[in-house]
């Protein structure tokens, strides 16, 4: 087993976390439409929030993910090489990863990817003591942004895990960008098991991203209640309330923060403000049916080798190999 102490945890060094929050804080912000990324929920209370999310009944996405993986780990492993090297992409609580790697044959090394500091350490630690003779090199690192791996990672075949339907975050042509990115890190002949959230039924989208229970718009107030935390920021949590709604245009669950009544707050020591129903928009949900996820591997440089859906045709997972560089198509065919 090899799991990096946290004074030695491999960092993407050029990274300075505070100061690339507060640049887009503010940048976002100061725009007409108001947004922040969403890859910013994640702080440590966001991260816990996020697990809680995937535990309420009405947030079928982890429980269907996890019914597919259960159900086709075997099938997956056998169509992959021994002795991969793990590569998850935005690791979180690394749960679902388990069933993963409970499946491969001798897996040499797992190396959890994520943006959350503190959360990635109890995790990697905490797998690290479940799988004594797994190597793990947890890296802080932010995944959407080009990353170096660790050098000291073994030889061997790679293979990347994005669970979650974290992908469903960007816009298909940054998503597209960022899986053939994947791609880069991955190498020829690299795999990709990927969790892609399928098309359906509004009102399931819209039970699943406005729960009872009120989680999910402590998630999104989170965000406020970060910048207040880091960057002095003077915004009051209820003046603000959690609104999602489901364009079904554009295929996309939109999550805002919706401002109660006319107000101002504070950001470093900036003023930003606010009509009364003017929101900040803070995260796209898109959702996908299978052919259009796979033209979108496709123009990404992958081919489609697989894909599986959960008894309620919910979610799917995909299986993808990365084309050699030789053969990826600027044209959107594929590898042959």
């Amino acid at each position: 087993m090899v799991l990096r102490a946290a004074s030695s945890l491999t960092l993407e060094a050029e990274v300075d976390a505070t100061e690339e929050f507060r640049c887009a804080v503010l940048t976002g912000l100061s725009r007409s439409h108001k947004q922040i990324p969403s890859k910013f929920f994640y702080d440590a209370e966001g991260s816990r929030l996020f697990e809680r999310i995937c535990e309420l009944d009405e947030y079928y996405p982890t429980r269907a993910e996890t019914e597919i993986l259960a159900e086709k780990a075997g099938a997956i492993a056998s169509m992959l090489p021994g002795g991969v090297v793990l590569l998850e992409f935005g690791s979180g609580a690394s749960v679902k990863v388990r069933l993963l790697l409970d499946a491969l044959d001798r897996p040499a090394c797992y190396v959890p990817i994520d943006i959350s500091r503190e959360h990635l350490l109890a995790a990697a630690e905490s797998l690290s003591r479940d799988y004594p003779e797994l190597a793990v090199s947890p890296l802080y690192a932010d995944f959407t942004r080009p990353f170096r791996l660790p050098k000291t990672l073994p030889d061997g075949p790679r293979l990347g895990f994005f669970p979650g339907s974290t992908i469903g975050n960007f816009h298909p042509p940054e998503a597209t960008r960022m899986l053939a990115r994947f791609a880069d890190r991955l190498g020829s002949a690299g795999w990709l098991l990927i969790g892609v959230d399928l098309k359906k039924d509004p009102r399931v989208l819209h039970a699943a991203y406005n729960d009872s229970t009120g989680i999910t718009a402590a998630f999104n107030l989170n965000l406020l209640a970060r910048i207040n935390r880091e960057l002095g920021g003077t915004f009051d949590l209820d003046g603000f309330r959690h609104r999602a709604v489901y364009d079904a245009e554009a295929g996309r669950i939109e999550m805002y923060l919706t401002s109660r009544h006319a107000q101002s707050a504070r950001v470093d020591g900036r003023v930003f403000h606010f009509r009364a129903g003017e929101s900040i928009h803070t995260e796209n949900s898109y959702k996908y049916s299978p052919t259009e996820f796979r033209d979108l591997a496709v123009a990404a440089g992958y081919f489609p080798a697989a894909f599986w859906c959960d008894s309620r045709a919910l979610f799917s997972v995909h299986v993808l190999f990365v084309c050699p560089r030789s053969e990826r198509a600027e044209t959107s065919r594929g590898c042959r």
